[in-house]
């Protein structure tokens, strides 16, 4: 693996501005791709360990059989976090020469705590801990509910690099930046050295605009058509000067890619834009210059018209819109945890498949 980048859009918004993008996948042949046209990261959850277990078939069924074969007093839960972990190791293999020529800076694979743990911080802990020894440069999700911001926090003291994910408002952004911050000063004030940790905060823009197109079909709301779409963009791009006047040390991570504008709107900026493959494949080859746009505001028509007819959007865009204790009943976090623990526990049915093969269905 080679760390001269192929020319392509992406590579050259690395190369020539603030921006790092990372792999929405640990796929292997996805992440290989992302790594040479200059990605710098790629993040895992239960939906992504799934889908990479369809496009590996081949190479993870024998290795899930093996496991069952070698450790045969295992539950299915068990075998099911064997293959996250090994999954995650794989991809953070393909991170490490990233990892080592940025310092620890960069290079990073973020792997996702158990979605169905989203109400019990010390779980939440022990399982990062736990996962931080695999690799030294795993990350490690939370979400960003108020327990989940309390992992960050602890598990951050105790040197864990988090990712806060799960996040579609202003207010999310900054309490988990503020979560990350007070963990970091624990972790310094008992000697542990933060100077590589590299925490970001995942903004998941185009899970909100889909929260604002369920809202306008849900509630018969004659929303501006063009306003959704940036809903999520100009969220970010508020969240993001905020960050920057307060010197937070996490980063913001763009997340839930809908359309190129959650791309192009974004160059620029000292974030991170997680992109699937296919997204990535798609900006490569659309000749777009990759030029600054993070300065450039949204039309204030549109954040006028989502303000006024949408009562979510006010409270995903203006920085006090939501307590903490409100942030796991905001509709896209709801929404999103739930299908996370439903793809957690279809991840445990595919185990189940292989371990124990339904006799009703013909092999092959």
């Amino acid at each position: 693996m080679t760390l001269t980048a192929v020319a392509s859009p992406l590579a050259t918004m690395v190369e020539t501005t603030a921006t790092d993008y990372w792999n929405d996948s640990c796929a292997v042949a996805e992440l290989e791709y992302a790594v040479e046209r200059g990605a710098t990261g790629a993040t895992s959850n239960p939906t992504i360990v799934g889908e990479v277990m369809k496009k590996e078939k081949d190479h993870w069924v024998p290795r899930v059989r093996d496991m069952a074969t070698q450790h045969p007093h295992w539950s299915e839960v068990e075998i099911t976090w064997a293959l996250i972990e090994e999954m995650g190791q794989r991809g953070a293999a393909i991170l490490a020469p990233v990892f080592d020529a940025h310092g620890g800076r960069k290079g990073r694979l973020s792997l996702q705590t158990n979605p169905a743990n989203y109400r019990t911080p010390e779980r939440m802990v022990e399982q990062a801990a736990h996962f931080s020894t695999l690799a030294p440069n795993i990350q490690v999700k939370f979400p960003c509910t108020a327990e989940g911001l309390v992992a960050a926090e602890d598990a951050t003291a105790r040197g864990v690099v988090a990712n806060v994910t799960v996040v579609f408002t202003v207010a999310q952004c900054i309490a988990a930046a503020e979560a990350v911050e007070r963990g970091l000063r624990r972790a310094e004030a008992a000697g542990i050295d933060m100077s590589h940790a590299s925490p970001v905060c995942s903004l998941m823009i185009g899970r909100l605009d889909d929260w604002m197109k369920v809202l306008v079909d849900r509630d018969g709301i004659a929303l501006d058509p063009a306003a959704a779409n940036w809903a999520g963009i100009a969220a970010f791009k508020r969240a993001y000067a905020i960050f920057q006047e307060r010197g937070y040390r996490t980063r913001l991570l763009a997340a839930a890619y809908r359309h190129r504008l959650h791309w192009t709107e974004l160059v620029g900026a000292d974030v991170v834009l997680t992109m699937p493959y296919a997204w990535q494949v798609r900006f490569n080859h659309s000749g777009i210059d990759p030029v600054s746009r993070i300065d450039v505001p949204v039309d204030q028509t549109l954040i006028d018209d989502l303000l006024a007819r949408i009562p979510d959007f006010r409270r995903a865009y203006e920085p006090d819109g939501l307590a903490p204790a409100e942030f796991v009943t905001f509709g896209a976090t709801a929404r999103t945890l739930r299908s996370f623990v439903a793809s957690y526990h279809d991840l445990v049915g595919v185990v189940r498949d292989i371990v124990l093969p339904n006799p009703d269905v013909k092999p092959g």
